[in-house]
């Protein structure tokens, strides 16, 4: 075999692990750094956690109503962070929607990332949609980066409101 096509044939396989990779941990809802995990378990058995901590602009991580713009939840607050042309942005906007007109006490805020430069560079928001889970206090529970799914989303408000 040539050395052109050795490597043509290791470039291929990055790509399909770096795309697995990818797939798997898109939307996926993590544990903010920083938080006391506790016994926390997600997905398969693993904790999570994010690769960044998720600070205000406080330097705590809780956000607060002013900051958002939008009045909190009394139980738990869907933030969701979105640009004008993202596709998976409608979709997750549909979600957090849904899930929050299920729930009492769970309000959905959406933000728009281009507007709000300040608090995207704060919180570390590096694409969207970014999904923030905060419990009634404000604090950030959980994020997702990339599309959640809706089942995940509803365990995040369980964890958000002290479910087990």
């Amino acid at each position: 075999m040539s050395p052109g096509f050795v490597a043509l044939l290791a470039a291929i396989v990055v790509a399909i692990g770096g795309g697995a990779i990818w797939r798997l941990t898109n939307g996926l809802m993590r544990v903010p750094r920083g938080r006391d995990r506790g016994d926390e378990k997600e997905g398969n058995g693993l904790v999570v956690v994010a690769a960044a901590p998720a600070r205000s602009p406080a330097g705590s991580s809780r956000l607060t109503s002013e900051q958002l713009g939008q009045s909190l939840g009394e139980r738990a607050t869907l933030v969701q962070f979105s640009t004008a042309f993202c596709a998976p942005c409608r979709a997750t906007r549909r979600i957090l929607a849904d899930v929050a007109g299920m729930t009492d006490g769970v309000a959905h805020v959406e933000i728009d990332a281009e507007s709000r430069l300040d608090l995207v560079r704060e919180l570390n928001v590096l694409r969207t949609p970014t999904v923030l889970i905060l419990a009634a206090d404000g604090s950030i529970v959980r994020r997702a980066s990339g599309q959640p799914r809706k089942p995940d989303v509803i365990a995040a408000i369980g964890a958000a409101v002290g479910l087990p």
